[in-house]
């Protein structure tokens, strides 16, 4: 093994002693936002809403850049790898950032709780649980009536395996003691476009996504997936207002991530600047608009939220058995 020299540590002593200068400093440039999927989806709307903002709240240039892939792990992968000066940050989901180290396991190229720092969640995202409009069910309590005395019959449409919407479906199998079949899309286009077609019985979906289809007529909203209603959507109700299902919740989410060394000031910066771009009140009723329950939290509380739900995401894995494709 080779010793370290002189020469290596001076580098490292004056690494340490620009930390706080680049704290102090920052930011000093243009800031670019990744979002690891392609544009015109839910992050990414949500992603240049929120830089928008941050733009003025700043004063400083944010560039979103889309690098979708690997379920979002070619960007997340990407900002783990980037230099920790708080210059390359990830708006990242639920799955991503918590859900896949469960399903890829050791296929990851990184590891969100050692690679990624957690900066502030920014919205919970609950999704929305809708039907075809001929299935003969008016709530979940209906839903799981009539999925018990036909088991096996009805299927639900989400985009992609282990993601929060296929969570959703699973948890709620395992709280009714159903069986729900899942049906992977690619996008929630296609989805939609089946379950009001009749192809596919139910889909969980982004209430921004399936808005359209809901006030068209050709979806019916049973209920959404947080544990209370939405205040964006206070006429769906929760699946959790099901007596039997009083314990189902489980949100998708967005939230903001640094590489891992960077230093703590300028995640405190960065959290603040997040905070008060959220509590502006024009940007939070356009993230409502989208789906988003705006919800900043502190570094430490956003890493002890993602650990909580990362518990559940392992049960609900684990419990239905769910690989990567």
């Amino acid at each position: 093994m080779t010793r370290p020299n002189r020469r290596t540590f001076a580098i490292a002593a004056l690494g340490a002693l620009a930390l706080p200068a680049l704290a102090q400093d920052w930011p000093a440039k243009t800031i670019t936002l990744v979002v690891p999927f392609s544009a015109g989806g839910g992050v990414d709307a949500m992603a240049r809403l929120l830089a928008e903002q941050l733009r003025s709240t700043l004063k400083q240039g944010i560039v979103v850049d889309n690098r979708p892939g690997a379920s979002g792990m070619l960007g997340a992968g990407a900002v783990a790898k980037a230099a920790p000066d708080g210059y390359t940050l990830l708006l990242g989901s639920a799955g991503e950032t918590a859900i896949n180290p469960f399903i890829y396991k050791g296929r990851m190229q990184y590891q969100p709780a050692r690679h990624l720092a957690p900066v502030t969640l920014v919205v919970r995202v609950p999704n929305v649980l809708v039907a075809n409009p001929q299935l003969p069910v008016k709530n979940v309590e209906e839903l799981v009536a009539y999925a018990k005395k036909n088991p096996g019959k009805l299927s639900y449409a989400t985009s992609g395996v282990g993601n929060p919407q296929h969570l959703n479906g699973e948890l709620l199998n395992a709280l009714a003691g159903i069986q729900l079949n899942h049906v992977p899309y690619k996008g929630a286009a296609g989805q939609l476009v089946d379950v009001a077609g009749g192809n596919v019985d139910l889909s969980f979906v982004s209430l921004a996504g399936a808005a359209p289809f809901i006030k068209g007529g050709r979806l019916k909203a049973l209920a959404v997936t947080s544990a209370q209603r939405a205040s964006f959507a206070p006429d769906i109700p929760a699946i959790a207002e099901t007596k039997a299902l009083a314990g189902y919740a489980l949100d998708n989410w967005f939230g903001l991530f640094a590489p891992a060394a960077t230093p703590p000031a300028v995640l405190q910066k960065l959290n603040a600047a997040v905070t008060q771009a959220l509590r502006e009140p024009a940007l939070a009723a356009k993230l409502r608009e989208q789906g988003g329950e705006p919800t900043p939290m502190a570094p430490e509380q956003f890493r002890a939220f993602i650990q909580a739900e990362s518990q559940q995401y392992a049960r609900i894995v684990e419990s239905a058995r769910i690989t990567a494709e």
